[in-house]
């Protein structure tokens, strides 16, 4: 049986690409929550003005991964001190979030960022859990989006390759083989 969390921590494609590289992970879909506009668009969310988040939903055996450790990950691979903005992305849209899908998952997601801030004296994460409002997947293009594009986008190739070192030293037991 799997479950479904549903994070945003900046640019949905480096989101993806990280958790597409986890194990117990078995489906990774770029989309938009958190906004006012039904079906938004990339271009109308890339605005700011929606208030949708770029976000991933993320399809996980707790078997092999718990929640803990998809929020873990999640807080790990990005810069969650960083409000409304990851690099270069500035603007609501890339904030760091969380969006449980209950009220489990809501005190899942609070344990997460207080021991991320815990293990990071000094620093204090900014990452907010947002209600869940509805979910609307992003274009077929933004889908999988490192495996095929993104290794030819030099933003991509800016971006993505630290955050999955990032991954690889930090969750090593948490990567898929291969």
């Amino acid at each position: 049986m799997s479950e479904t969390a549903i994070v945003a921590g900046g640019c949905f494609w480096c989101t993806e690409a990280v958790f597409r590289d986890v194990t117990g992970v078995s489906q990774v879909e770029s989309g938009y929550t958190g906004g006012s506009v039904a079906d938004p668009t990339y271009k109308q969310v890339c605005s700011g003005s929606t208030g949708h988040a770029e976000a991933i939903r993320v399809t996980f055996d707790p078997g092999a991964i718990t929640l803990a450790e998809i929020y873990d990950v999640f807080l790990g691979t990005h810069d969650p001190t960083q409000l409304n903005r990851q690099g270069n992305d500035v603007g609501t849209q890339y904030r760091s979030a969380i969006f449980p899908l209950d009220d489990a998952q809501k005190a899942e997601a609070e344990a997460a960022i207080a021991r991320w801030n815990d293990e990071h004296p000094g620093s204090q994460a900014v990452t907010t859990v947002e209600p869940l409002g509805p979910w609307y997947a992003a274009e077929d293009y933004h889908q999988e989006y490192w495996d095929g594009e993104g290794q030819r986008n030099p933003y991509c190739l800016a971006v993505i390759p630290p955050k999955l070192l990032k991954l690889r030293k930090s969750f090593a037991n948490k990567v898929k083989a291969g």
